[in-house]
């Protein structure tokens, strides 16, 4: 698995978590107009492994 970041056709920041097999599993859902802004929002994704799974 991967994070890539990437610059979308509004020239905000944007980031996917891609599979091995080269699928999406996750993207950031809204665009950020500071690059460091888009790795900050990777990081609380990726610091997020305890938060709880709750069926709705």
């Amino acid at each position: 698995m991967a994070y890539k970041v990437y610059k979308d056709a509004n020239g905000h920041w944007r980031w996917r978590l891609v599979a091995a097999n080269n699928r999406i599993i996750a993207n950031s859902g809204e665009g950020y107009w500071n690059k460091t802004d888009c790795y900050a929002a990777i990081n609380l994704v990726k610091g997020s492994s305890t938060a709880p799974v709750y069926e709705i």
